[in-house]
């Protein structure tokens, strides 16, 4: 069986986790001269809504965290652009795994490598993981990918 590996779709939040997991992206783009799409989502704030004062204008602080996020993007693509020049960057705003998974079908992925930040525990219950709930709804291969530093715990 021949396996042809053509888009690449990585995941980042900025994190050491995705940042081990974009050197893996990367050596795999290499390896089968594969483009590279490194993809940001922005998850928005979530407000209370019994919220006693109404609810604040958040506009502008949203807008200033779009436009840093995206300066992140901008500089980690053109240095990834130095040694694999078949890379391109992409922020959403939106819910992480949905975003991911929607990317993912609508761009036609070979593949999908993203980072694990090994949250356990209550943590884990109340928050999910987000490369789990992308290994379980994919519609292609997912190598997830634990930064080394991690240790593991056992629940």
């Amino acid at each position: 069986m021949d396996i042809s590996i053509k888009k690449i779709l990585c995941p980042v939040d900025f994190s050491e986790h995705s940042d081990h997991a974009l050197r893996y992206a990367a050596a795999f783009a290499s390896a089968y001269d594969a483009e590279l799409e490194v993809f940001n989502v922005l998850e928005p704030p979530v407000l209370p809504s019994y919220s006693t004062g109404g609810i604040p204008d958040l506009s502008q602080a949203i807008e200033r965290i779009k436009q840093d996020g995206q300066q992140r993007l901008d500089e980690l693509v053109e240095k990834l652009r130095q040694s694999h020049p078949r890379t391109v960057g992409r922020m959403v705003v939106g819910t992480p795994f949905v975003e991911i998974i929607e990317r993912a079908r609508g761009g036609n992925f070979d593949l999908i490598v993203i980072g694990t930040h090994g949250a356990s525990g209550l943590k884990h219950v109340l928050m999910g993981s987000v490369a789990e709930r992308v290994v379980r709804k994919a519609p292609c291969p997912v190598l997830s990918v634990k930064h080394p530093g991690h240790e593991f715990v056992m629940p």
